[in-house]
């Protein structure tokens, strides 16, 4: 492990095989020696809290945070208080609710939770899901009409909802009423809802805004059932058995990408516990389909079971997440997970294709020279832009947009964008500032992750703007990647007992919380070929032999970092940046390394163009 005082040139890569820099920060001997003391933990334990600024005080509430002492309160979040009376009077008024969620992850998940959260007040609320493909994110007017001749009186947007003015407005002519219940960026002015909680209200103090939509509509479960229990509403029967469904809000929040600190740190520790007893009759038969054996993790929810819910969405059938979390039926929910587990496969075929096309746009007008990549095509499938704009976005290192066609509410031609962004580029921000300009119909969501509906004949104007605003954002600056390396191990002391103690102690990793990203320094590749379609793959040792691993670096095939291990990696040693992994084979289990980055180590003849640490 590195040590103390150990600088960014420890291993001089200032230039890696993925154009990045390496930073290893310093930490505070006396730090780690009081963090390590205090709490009794492994050294490289207490490196990681101290380098990831984790103080003495808080280690605790950080490693262990339990829900009786560490989960926040809902009245904290801006309007709270006067919702969770409004939807307390509407359940015991005998009131007619419905629900509309979102199509991804977390609107199904936050549409799971409120569902079962009325539906045990007595309430039995129809939900809407809309059709990503011929509704576009967010509410629409024909939606809430739906709902109110459903009988609503009262409709819920889940995970939506922050920027919809007209359509609210719209909605409110009808004589509905309705409450905003959302996370994304948030402007000034509120729309025109009865009610609207976001922890990113201007006016909200909370402190809260790391929560998904999910995160927010448990807690305003939480509040409501609070008001409920002081009327007296539950005499002689159960309460609402809000922890049963920690596993449904943990799957949102880590599938929904926001920071695993404070409070979703605690929602996802304790989710995940109970999802491991597979006690939610979708969850489990979802597992089931994913072939996943023991407890899931973080890794299980991000790419095995958010792609199938999200995958419903992507081929016309949106409600179908929603569906599988709010049964209670277990032959229905096995059914459920079928159809997701096909829609899936369909959806691989068809974003491996669109990739492919993306790719092909980018390097053919050279795309790449530009502050923010901009592609798109009137046969490409609505439903997957968002996740070929991050592929894109990975493969490029800049923020990626991509842009599909489909007629509008009147038949006109609409593009419907989804964009994934870069630390210090909000996607979000620029998406709002776009719409207040009068150059898209909607527009808006996270700094990281947000999307938007452009006229067709206003998509070259719309990208002029979006490029300057990127541009200013980046003060005109040509983008630098950056690496954080956590430490320097060797082959031979990446044990298993080691991944053990950092998963226990340090874990769930996410977005916020990034799972620490290790160095094997100067070891030698043996058996480097490819496999599957694109992933290279080989054993790892030290360069002077004692230790052995396996790694792959996923869909690295045909990038710069992938064919320099393939051409040179049994000639010359390499400094390997990956996250180290636990491998069950056959009731066995091995240390493997997923490869994230690679630097040669040294020269190997002046023909390669290749020095110590730097990639020309």
């Amino acid at each position: 492990m590195a040590g103390d005082g150990m600088t960014d040139k420890a291993l001089d890569v200032q230039k890696s095989l993925n154009l990045s820099r390496w930073v290893i920060p310093q930490a505070s001997m006396d730090a780690v020696e009081q963090i390590a003391r205090r709490h009794q933990l492994p050294e490289i334990v207490a490196r990681l809290l101290a380098i990831r600024g984790v103080p003495a005080d808080e280690v605790e509430s950080f490693l262990n945070p339990r829900l009786a002492a560490h989960f926040p309160d809902p009245f904290a979040l801006a309007g709270m208080a006067d919702v969770a009376a409004y939807l307390a009077d509407a359940i015991t008024g005998g009131r007619k609710i419905a629900v509309f969620g979102d199509f991804d992850v977390d609107g199904a998940t936050s549409t799971a939770v409120m569902v079962r959260f009325l539906r045990h007040c007595g309430v039995e609320a129809p939900f809407y899901i809309p059709d990503r493909l011929a509704e576009g994110y967010g509410p629409n007017i024909n939606a809430l009409k739906t709902l109110k001749d459903r009988g609503a009186e009262i409709v819920l947007l889940l995970d939506c909802g922050i920027t919809a003015h007209d359509v609210i407005a719209q909605g409110r002519a009808l004589g509905l009423e309705i409450v905003v219940l959302d996370h994304h960026e948030a402007e000034e002015k509120l729309p025109p809802a009865n009610h609207v909680i976001n922890p990113k209200r201007k006016d909200d103090t909370s402190g809260l805004a790391m929560l998904a939509a999910c995160g927010v509509t448990f807690l305003t479960c939480v509040a409501v059932n609070k008001v409920l229990r002081e009327r007296g509403f539950f005499e002689g029967k159960a309460e609402a058995p809000l922890k049963d469904w920690l596993d449904i809000v943990a799957l949102g929040t880590v599938c929904d990408m926001v920071p695993l600190t404070k409070v979703n740190r605690l929602i996802v520790r304790h989710g995940f516990a109970q999802m491991a007893a597979r006690k939610n009759a979708g969850i489990a038969a979802l597992l089931d389909v994913a072939g996943i054996k023991g407890a899931p993790s973080v890794y299980h929810a991000g790419f095995a079971l958010g792609p199938r819910i999200n995958a419903g969405s992507r081929v016309h059938q949106a409600d179908l997440g929603a569906r599988l979390l709010t049964t209670d039926d277990a032959e229905e929910a096995k059914n459920i997970a079928f159809t997701l587990n096909d829609c899936n496969e369909k959806r691989k075929e068809l974003q491996n294709e669109m990739f492919t096309e993306a790719v092909n746009m980018v390097e053919d007008g050279r795309l790449f020279e530009n502050p923010v990549i901009v592609v798109g095509h009137e046969t490409w499938h609505p439903g997957l832009s968002g996740l070929v704009a991050g592929r894109l976005k990975e493969k490029y290192d800049k923020p990626a947009v991509c842009i599909t066609y489909a007629p509008g509410p009147d038949g006109a031609l609409e593009g419907r964008g989804s964009g994934r962004s870069i630390p210090g580029v909000n996607l979000g921000g620029a998406f709002i500032d776009a719409r207040n300009a009068g150059l898209l119909l909607k527009g808006g969501g996270h700094a990281m992750a947000a999307g938007f509906t452009v006229m067709a004949g206003g998509v070259d104007a719309f990208i002029a703007f979006l490029t300057d605003h990127v541009a200013r954002q980046m003060a005109g600056q040509e983008t630098v990647s950056e690496t954080v390396i956590d430490a320097v191990l060797s082959v031979r002391g990446a044990q298993l007992d080691f991944i053990k103690i950092i998963d226990r102690h340090f874990g769930p990793f996410g977005q916020g919380h990034e799972e620490p990203l290790f160095v094997l320094p100067s070891v030698r590749l043996q058996m480097v070929d490819i496999v599957g379609t694109d992933h290279v793959r080989c054993t790892i040792t030290d360069w002077e032999g004692g230790g052995r691993m396996k790694a792959v670096a996923f869909r690295a095939a045909d990038t710069p970092m992938g064919r320099m291990l393939l051409d040179h990696g049994r000639d010359m040693p390499f400094h390997i940046a990956g996250h180290l992994k636990i491998n069950e084979w056959q009731g066995r289990e091995s240390v493997e390394m997923h490869i994230v980055d690679a630097a040669p180590a040294q020269a190997i003849d002046s023909a390669s163009r290749i020095v110590a640490g730097q990639a020309f």
